[in-house]
């Protein structure tokens, strides 16, 4: 394993990942932040698929989704959803700790928590996009880190744009719930 990895390791393991505060409507959610090392670390993002009625339609992510009744923890909800959506078995990888819980800033989202995952597999796995998934791309952390990759995204909304601070990877914006879970992974893995 890189060593970037191995530190990161060590430091998801040193800290206490923080639990947000679930209301009475609140479901959950598990993400997997799964990464590879060929010249590098590398992260997996996917592109959604268009859904009608998905809040998320489209949007850049991280693999996951919501738990169901049959999943044994939120750990099993990551691992069952990214096998679901990309044939990716995590039973198989490494888990190398959890990130902090987060959940939507907008009220016109579902209540939702969402708890990801770390995740290290080998570089030479094999993806295999389902209906759910458009596109799956594996980003250098070093490009997440570039200061040509930060930008804002403008959401337009009922008073007019609000701003988010977001990743701008080849044409591809990645902003809201996965820039904040990346941003996490980000200053865990720094040197």
């Amino acid at each position: 394993m890189d060593r970037a990895l191995v530190r990161l390791a060590t430091r998801l393991s040193e800290r206490q990942a923080i639990d947000e505060i679930p209301g009475p409507e609140t479901r959950f959610a598990a993400v997997a932040a799964v990464l590879r090392v060929t010249n590098g670390p590398e992260l997996l993002l996917i592109k959604r698929a268009e859904v009608e009625h998905d809040p998320w339609s489209g949007h850049m992510a991280l693999p996951g989704g919501r738990r169901e009744a049959s999943d044994a923890s939120l750990q099993a909800t990551a691992i069952r959803e990214t096998h679901e959506e990309l044939a990716l078995h995590l039973r198989d990888a490494q888990i190398l700790g959890r990130l902090d819980d987060i959940a939507p800033r907008s009220r016109s989202l579902p209540p939702i928590i969402v708890r990801p995952f770390v995740a290290f597999v080998s570089p030479d796995v094999v993806l295999t996009n389902s209906r759910e998934v458009a596109a799956a791309y594996w980003v250098p952390l070093a490009l997440l880190r570039a200061p040509e990759s930060q930008i804002e995204h403008m959401v337009p909304h009922s008073e007019g744009e609000a701003r988010f601070p977001a990743f701008g990877l080849h044409g591809q914006v990645v902003w809201g719930l996965t820039e904040r879970i990346v941003r996490q992974l980000l200053a865990l893995s720094d040197s």
